[in-house]
């Protein structure tokens, strides 16, 4: 099991029990009377024969509040995620944070700051930079880019994408994309390697579920993977303006995703997952934007982990990983930080941050490295303070006593060690240190530290055996792909070798 950490002190509550139950009535209210849209007769089928209302013309279902308060019970309250190294599986749950890194769509330059196609080469970096991060303790299938990279048809940069991270690195892979079916052959790769590669069925907001992402999450649940069920909002455009109206209306997809996934495969490992911003009006604009980082929706985020831990579910939650910022810089990191640290206070046991820039509009190994120290820094926050005879130290202060000679002493170097977490890239020197040092910023430490990794980091390798198996899915799934006219003769000729 890879270590993470653990909050030792009772999680921040920013809702009274009067509003968590006004809020769970809400839900239900929701549920019962509007219900969600599925285009999918196979989901409504099941949904019907389990006591819902179904309209199967309108392709809608309403949801009894008895099934639903089943439904929830039914799913595991920790889970174990496998990874092909067996001592980094991920175990979720209970008092455990876990960080995971969050995908952009492209690289981009620093500097020049714009962003384009990954090459191959950058993605593989990207993954070799996260395996080395000793904060990144699972992976995210679109991380690092959620295009994939240059020289691989469309319909097969998930699955390469994933391929890329198995190979390497040995850490979880805590979520996978399924466009176009890849969840067929992820699913395949995950049953004869013996690791878990979960997911989930995407919402349209409001309460819209296309066919494609309910068949992919019931495809997962029935091979027993992990999926989630998500909270996705966009507060005053695909919901309320109000953090207590979009919490009920995404809540309400996040419950109804629970009994769709309970119902296919009872106890199906299932995590509840936070992706809420506000609208950014601004300057009487007609066309308005999402203001990620904004602290409303670090606020949704702390009660949707109140609300959802005392259903008894794994929180995750991705409103870290994403800034408003198109840069490395200030913004940024003031943005992830209390994400995170708002995330790890109330409660969330898995917390989306490392490498994301600019609303997901690029990601860079760079901002993965500085992010590291972010989540150390949360990371020691939430393992609270040790109150024991040893820490309290009177002895050693009445022997001291008036001199200040602490540094000398066994105790101070033990407990400074242990008490202490340093941060790999932030400036600790003195003025005339910082600049004999050559006036390093962060900035120019994380881009060493990446320079260092990349050329001594060694991840695990892959068995012959298991290439095989990388080597004959990847074989089918091309062959799929080609036969149904979504791989071009052009792209064929085109496509770069692994």
């Amino acid at each position: 099991m890879i270590k993470g950490f653990a909050r030792r002190f009772r999680p921040l509550e920013i809702l009274t029990p009067e509003q968590i139950d006004a809020i769970h009535r809400g839900t239900l209210d929701v549920l019962a009377e509007t219900g969600v849209h599925l285009q999918s007769s196979t989901a409504l089928k099941l949904l019907e024969v389990n006591g819902c209302r179904v309209d199967h013309h309108a392709m809608t279902a309403r949801f009894p509040p008895s099934l639903v308060e089943e439904c929830l019970r039914r799913c595991p309250t920790s889970f174990r995620v496998r990874a092909r190294d067996p001592e980094k599986d991920l175990v979720v749950g209970g008092n455990s944070v876990h960080f995971l890194p969050f995908p952009g769509k492209h690289a981009v330059d620093p500097g020049s700051w714009e962003p384009r196609m990954a090459t191959r080469q950058e993605f593989h970096d990207g993954v070799t930079v996260l395996d080395a991060l000793d904060n990144v303790h699972g992976l995210y299938s679109f991380a690092p880019y959620i295009t994939g990279f240059a020289g691989v048809p469309e319909a097969m940069r998930v699955l390469e994408g994933v391929i890329g991270q198995i190979r390497r690195s040995s850490k979880a892979i805590a979520m996978a994309g399924r466009p176009h079916g890849t969840e067929v052959f992820t699913i395949k790769l995950a049953r004869t390697l013996g690791i878990d590669i979960g997911g989930g069925m995407k919402v349209t907001p409001p309460f819209s579920f296309d066919e494609g992402q309910v068949h992919a999450a019931m495809r997962l649940a029935e091979a027993g993977m992990v999926t989630y069920a998500e909270n996705i909002r966009v507060m005053g455009a695909t919901g309320p303006a109000t953090l207590a109206g979009s919490m009920v209306s995404g809540n309400a997809e996040a419950l109804a995703e629970i009994v769709l996934m309970q119902l296919t495969s009872p106890g199906t490992r299932m995590w509840a997952l936070d992706y809420t911003f506000p609208q950014d009006f601004r300057d009487g604009e007609t066309m308005p934007r999402a203001a990620f980082g904004a602290v409303e929706s670090h606020l949704s985020q702390a009660m949707f982990g109140q609300l959802w831990r005392g259903y008894g579910l794994p929180v995750y939650t991705s409103v870290p990983g994403t800034s408003s910022s198109r840069t490395i810089d200030f913004q940024s990191g003031y943005e992830k930080a209390m994400g995170a640290l708002s995330a790890a206070l109330s409660g969330a046991n898995v917390i989306a941050l490392h490498g994301s820039m600019g609303s997901t509009d690029a990601f860079h190994p760079l901002q993965a490295i500085l992010d590291d120290d972010i989540a150390g820094m949360v990371g020691r926050f939430v393992a609270g303070v040790e109150v024991t005879d040893e820490t309290l130290a009177i002895d050693l202060i009445n022997r001291v006593g008036h001199q200040p000679a602490f540094a000398r002493e066994e105790h101070t170097r033990t407990w400074s060690k242990r008490e202490r977490f340093v941060p790999r890239s932030a400036d600790r020197l003195t003025y005339p240190e910082w600049l004999e040092d050559g006036r390093q910023t962060a900035l120019d430490r994380a881009r060493s530290r990446m320079d260092e990794i990349l050329a001594t980091h060694e991840p695990r390798p892959l068995s012959p055996e298991q290439e095989q198996v990388i080597d004959d899915v990847l074989r089918e799934a091309r062959d799929h792909y080609r036969t149904r006219g979504m791989i071009s003769d052009e792209e064929w000729a085109e496509a770069s070798p692994r």
